[in-house]
């Protein structure tokens, strides 16, 4: 992280990104000037010292000039290409050892939620895909990706898939792991990725309701997560953890509240567009997922208040009983063990 302090006359807060600071214009002249502390914006690739937390820091490896090679061509191709929604970490000392950290996207129940995986390079690689590992905290909120940490993908070589999927040495990169995790794993209706759950497609509302109860319980665990990386952040991120639920907790606090009362689909919320009033445009919501949102709203508040963010005009909890869409008790039993156990 680079700082620096800079006289100011007058300042104003920025949110254009994760890890944004304040950006302060020059004093005027004749004018009594005040230092602040300028933080730049956290770089998107770049390389620390700490791997005392990575989950693949034991055993070390013997990583060969060649292979070595692969990997500083992998670094380039991340430095050079990186979106924003994703930050990556290389080590100094260990060339074997990558961290990245994904952004939700918008309209999936992964929305504003921080995700983290550790990634080990082989010693043949790329003849060989990286092993993965994602930072779960036991929760498991995708059929992808286990409480254990495993990550089940095609081009890890660790799920079935087609030949097309799997890992290709000629062809496959870090970069492009990072991006279909992105796309394809943390995705608008996750549950569809569960083998054996494409057939509800056919049967269309029965698979809608499914996949809805499913985001539910997904977005509860997100936000579990969130509270448990705010306690602890992955070693050379804790800048970028800070900075990035500051600037998004006030539309986090937001879509919990519309979706706890029903007033939007779960992962649907948009800052700046705010969903429909009134019975007509309420969907079901269940009685579980509107507990578990009481419960965790004012932890999330306490959790945001204490990191510095704006959170003026918002309720400290959510109060009184939340209703229910008319005619409705919540929402439909579903048959999957996943779902049977993920509130716990």
């Amino acid at each position: 992280m680079r700082r620096r302090t800079t006289p100011f006359a007058s300042s104003s807060s920025s949110s254009g990104g994760s890890g944004g600071g304040v950006v302060s214009a020059p004093a005027e002249p004749g004018r009594a000037t005040s230092e602040i502390e300028q933080i730049e914006p956290f770089p998107r690739f770049d390389a620390v010292s700490d791997d005392s937390d990575h989950f693949y820091r034991n055993p070390r490896q013997t990583i060969p000039a060649s292979t070595q090679k692969n990997i500083m061509h992998e670094w380039k191709l991340l430095e050079q290409h990186l979106p924003e929604s994703i930050t990556v970490r290389a080590y100094e000392k260990r060339i074997d050892l990558l961290r990245a950290a994904i952004v939700g996207a918008a309209t999936t129940p992964y929305h504003d939620g921080l995700y983290f995986f550790d990634i080990s390079f082989p010693p043949n690689y790329p003849a060989q895909p990286p092993q993965v590992h994602y930072r779960s905290f036991g929760y498991r909120i995708n059929p992808n990706l286990y409480a254990s940490g495993a990550v089940c993908l095609s081009l890890l070589n660790t799920w079935g898939g087609n030949f097309l999927e799997r890992w290709n040495p000629k062809e496959s990169t870090i970069l492009q792991l990072l991006l279909s995790i992105q796309a394809l794993v943390l995705n608008e209706k996750p549950y569809y990725n569960e083998p054996g759950s494409g057939i509800f497609k056919i049967l269309g509302p029965y698979g809608e309701k499914s996949s809805f109860a499913y985001n539910e319980a997904t977005f509860v665990l997100s936000c579990k997560s969130m509270l448990r990386l705010l306690s602890r952040p992955p070693r050379g991120f804790e800048v970028l953890v800070v900075g990035h639920f500051r600037d998004r907790a006030r539309a986090i606090l937001q879509a919990c509240r519309a979706y706890a009362d029903g007033r939007v689909w779960v992962g649907y919320f948009l800052e700046g567009n705010p969903p429909q009033q009134g019975p007509s445009s309420r969907v079901a919501v269940s009685q579980k997922f509107k507990e578990s949102m009481r419960s965790l709203y004012p932890q999330l508040f306490e959790a945001f208040s204490k990191e510095g963010a704006s959170l003026a005009g918002l309720h400290k909890e959510l109060s009184g009983d939340l209703p229910l869409a008319p005619g409705k008790k919540g929402l439909w039993p579903i048959s999957l063990k996943w779902l049977r156990t993920c509130w716990n």
